[in-house]
C-alpha cells in the first residue's frame, strides 16, 4: 500500500555518496546524487558502464558489497528515513516495501527449489498468509506476469523455464510482498527483442494498474524512451541531467546526453558513419577536476576544467553543465555529427 501524501515522492534520495576504501585511497562510486520517484512513476537511470547506476540501486536497497558503503546522504521511503547500513531495518524493507529485479534471473532463483516453493516462501515471509492463501496468491502472481497454466507451473524448476519466462517469475517474486517500489537493474539485457518488449510492457502495466514506482536501471536509451516517464543520466557517479523523458530525448541539455542520443542510429537521417563520444569514462581513481565530462566535451571551456557544476535549470529539467549558467556561459559550439541541429 502506497503511504505517501498527495504530491510527495515515494523515494527521495538526497546527496547520496557511496565510497570504497582501498589501500591507495577512497574511491567514490556515487557522488552527491539526489533523485525523486513518485508513486506509479518509472524513473529511468541511464549511463555508460561505471557511471554508478547499479551502485545507486544497491545503495537504496542495502545490497552494497563490502567494503562499499553509504558515506553520506539520506534516503526516505514514503517520507520515512531508511538506513541502508542497518541490516535489521533493511530486512523489513527489502522484499516487503522495495522489490528487486536483477539482470540475470538465475541470480534471484534457487535452482534446487521449485518456483512455487520459492514464491510461497517469499509471500509468507512478507504477508500474513497461511499456506493455502499463499499458494493462491502465487498462482495469481504468475498469471499476472503472463505465465501460461500458472497452477501447473508452480511445481516446475527454474531450468524448465525459458529466459523470458524466468524473468517473469523474478518479477512475480519482486511483487510477492506488495512492494511500493521496484528497482529493476538491467531487467531485459539478456533477452531477445520481442521478449524484451513484453517485459517492458509488463513493467508499465504494473505502474499503471498497481501504482508501483519503478527505478529502471539500463544503458539503453531506447528502453528508457519506450518505458520511462522521467530519466536521470549519470556520468562518473554524478547526475548529469534529469527531466521528462520526451523532452530529453527530443532536446537533451547536457553534452553527454546529447552524445548518447547522437550515437543512436536513426532511420530518418542518412549517415555514412555512426557518431561516437570521443574517449572513455574515467576510472574512479582518476576523476578529473571540475566537470568530470570536460575531457570528452566539445563545449568545454576554462570554468569546466576548474569548477564542478551542480544541476542547473535547463529546459524542462536540470543539467549539471555550465552552459546553463546564463551569467557566464560562453557561446555553444556545434559538435561534429550533431543531429539535433544545435
Amino acid at each position: 500500500m502506497i503511504r505517501t501524501r498527495q504530491g510527495e515522492p515515494l523515494l527521495s534520495v538526497r546527496n547520496l555518496r557511496v565510497e570504497f576504501p582501498t589501500r591507495h585511497g577512497t574511491l567514490v562510486a556515487v557522488d552527491d546524487l539526489s533523485i525523486d520517484i513518485h508513486p506509479g512513476e518509472v524513473l529511468g537511470m541511464v549511463g555508460e558502464s561505471g557511471a554508478g547506476k547499479s551502485m545507486t540501486g544497491n545503495a537504496v536497497i542495502g545490497l552494497l558489497e563490502p567494503p562499499g558503503h553509504v558515506a553520506a546522504g539520506t534516503i526516505h521511503l514514503a517520507g520515512q528515513p531508511i538506513d541502508p547500513g542497518d541490516e535489521n531495518v533493511m530486512r523489513r524493507v527489502r522484499g516487503n516495501r522495495i522489490g528487486m529485479i536483477f539482470q540475470d534471473p538465475l541470480t534471484s532463483l534457487n535452482p534446487l527449489y521449485s518456483i512455487g516453493y520459492q514464491l510461497i516462501e517469499t509471500i509468507r515471509t512478507h504477508l500474513p498468509m497461511n499456506e493455502r492463501e499463499a499458494r493462491e496468491r502465487a498462482i495469481a502472481l504468475l498469471d499476472d506476469v503472463g505465465i501460461p497454466a500458472p497452477a501447473e507451473r508452480l511445481e516446475a524448476y527454474p531450468h524448465q523455464f525459458s529466459g523470458g519466462m524466468r524473468q517473469r517469475v523474478v518479477i512475480a517474486l519482486a511483487l510477492a510482498g506488495e512492494p511500493e517500489l521496484i528497482i529493476a537493474d538491467e531487467p531485459t539485457t539478456a533477452l531477445d527483442v520481442s521478449v524484451q518488449a513484453q517485459i517492458l510492457g509488463l513493467l508499465k502495466h504494473l505502474c499503471r494498474d498497481k501504482g508501483t514506482a519503478i527505478l529502471l536501471i539500463t544503458h539503453d536509451m531506447g528502453v528508457i524512451s519506450e518505458t520511462a516517464d522521467r530519466v536521470a543520466v549519470l556520468y562518473a557517479g554524478r547526475l548529469a541531467e534529469v527531466g521528462p523523458v520526451d523532452a530529453i530525448v527530443r532536446d537533451p541539455s547536457h553534452p553527454y546526453t546529447q552524445g548518447l542520443m547522437d550515437s543512436i542510429p536513426r532511420l530518418d537521417t542518412e549517415r555514412e558513419f555512426l557518431v561516437q563520444i570521443e574517449g572513455s569514462m574515467p576510472r574512479l581513481s582518476a576523476i578529473p577536476p571540475g566537470c568530470a565530462f570536460h575531457p570528452r566535451c566539445p563545449h568545454a571551456w576554462q570554468r569546466c576544467r576548474r569548477e564542478r557544476p551542480d544541476p542547473l535549470p535547463a529546459g524542462d529539467g536540470r543539467a549539471a553543465c555550465w552552459l546553463h549558467d546564463r551569467a557566464s556561459a560562453p557561446p555553444r559550439r556545434t559538435p561534429r555529427g550533431d543531429s539535433h541541429g544545435r
